[in-house]
């Protein structure tokens, strides 16, 4: 049952940071909810491969290999982690970029002073 919570809040984490997306006007609220947006997808994936009972992949506990966690999605899910980090940082470079020409982190004023 927790575990259902769990990935019923990710969901929920996952929408709410879509909407506040689509409906932000500052740069960098919008580079807050992308990571907010990549912590919901890891959550959900994590919370989505646990069982009660499981045991990790270490020791004494591969004698038994029907109740040892599978490491993949794990090691899949910190390859996700380092790429959200990447897509962060991207942003924040391109968000200073935009800043130091345009002077402004709002979208709606970005797009008056790109047309001109």
């Amino acid at each position: 049952m927790r575990f259902e919570i769990v990935e019923l809040f990710s969901i929920l984490l996952f929408f709410i940071s879509f909407f506040g997306l689509i409906v932000s006007r500052k740069a960098v609220k919008s580079i807050v909810f992308i990571l907010i947006m990549q912590t919901a997808v890891v959550m959900s994936f994590l919370s989505i491969g646990y069982f009660d009972g499981i045991l990790p992949p270490i020791g004494e506990n591969l004698a038994n290999p029907q109740y040892v966690a599978d490491p993949l999605p794990q090691a899949l899910m910190l390859t996700a982690i380092i790429i959200a980090i990447s897509v962060v940082a991207v942003n924040i470079t391109m968000l200073m970029t935009l800043f130091r020409k345009y002077k402004t982190t709002d979208w709606d004023d970005l797009k008056k002073e790109s047309k001109r």
